[in-house]
């Protein structure tokens, strides 16, 4: 920790940001817009003196992002402490500037427009750390996203990629249900296009590799396929925030918004090794029973399941 001493008849002025409870009290002190206070001991972060921030948004490290908190520029004039470890900072005279409205809050918490939370970036994005439009949640990237780390377009849920995409793990566009990859499928770990019909009553038979089978979707067998498939691992696709200081330069040129949001959100990709799986994992009894199936087909099981066998 670095002590920086200015001597006061210099008017050495740093501005920086702080945040009060509602009714404009922080640790003890009744603030008021336009007055200065000071103490007489040297201040030392988290023991003594008037703490502030030089970035608005690291204010909420320590507090809420509560829109009924007050929150003031301030100016530091006097000996100033440093904690490098937490952007924070510490003073032992101290000038309340201004108030700052919620929604100036907001845009300078945020990057874009219409962003409601904190280290969004794009426009109209709700929650935290989300980019692009429309998100709700957090660390979604894209737009009309909903929910938790989606990427893409329209999705809700967990961790999927792709456009209008429900449930958890699917890949592709408009399906529902989990571990789908292609368009407009609905279930359990399906490739390809429309496995999903219109207006029916009856229970329909379960096609397996490509082959109508005489096994209905509550048969013991089906039960067992898909009990062994879901314990299947899944690569999918995140979204992460990256605050600035682990960035790479390349990295700050390419995400600009890092200056405001203190980092980027990252989509990161998590390949599952599902041979291994099934090689170390699944015992020999239940391959067996997999390879017994009606239809089977090996090249068919590896375009869906990513499984050689």
């Amino acid at each position: 920790m670095n002590m920086i001493v200015f001597d006061y008849k210099e008017e050495f002025k740093m501005k920086g940001y702080k945040v009060f409870n509602s009714d404009w009290t922080c640790r003890g002190y009744q603030y008021e817009i336009g007055k200065t206070y000071e103490i007489a001991e040297s201040p030392k972060c988290c023991k003594v003196g008037f703490h502030f921030c030089e970035k608005l948004i690291d204010c909420f490290n320590y507090y809420s992002f509560d829109p009924n908190n007050k929150v003031a520029e301030i100016e530091a004039i006097g000996e100033i402490d440093f904690d490098d470890t937490n952007s924070k900072c510490c003073t032992n005279k101290i000038v309340i500037l201004k108030e700052l409205k919620w929604n100036e809050v907001l845009d300078m918490c945020n990057s874009g427009k219409g962003n409601s939370g904190h280290h969004n970036s794009g426009n109209y994005n709700s929650g935290n750390r989300n980019s692009g439009y429309h998100n709700s949640g957090n660390y979604n990237s894209g737009n009309y996203n909903s929910g938790y780390r989606n990427s893409g377009y329209r999705n809700s849920g967990y961790y999927n990629s792709g456009n209008c995409n429900s449930g958890y793990y699917n890949s592709g566009n408009c399906n529902s249900g989990n571990y789908n990859s292609g368009y407009y499928n609905s279930g359990h770990h399906n490739s390809g296009n429309c496995n999903s019909g219109y207006c029916n009553t009856n229970s329909p038979k379960v096609r397996m590799f490509n082959h109508e089978t005489e096994f209905n979707f509550n048969d013991e067998s089906i039960v067992r396929f898909k009990e062994i498939l879901f314990d299947c691992p899944q690569s999918y696709e995140y979204s992460d925030f990256i605050d600035k200081s682990e960035m790479s330069e390349e990295e700050i040129i390419k995400h600009p918004e890092c200056e405001i949001i203190g980092g980027y959100i990252k989509t990161i990709i998590v390949e599952a090794d599902k041979q291994k799986w099934w090689d170390e994992d699944v015992s020999d009894d239940d391959k067996e029973f997999i390879k017994s199936l009606p239809y089977f087909d090996a090249d068919i099981f590896y375009e869906c399941v990513g499984v050689r066998v």
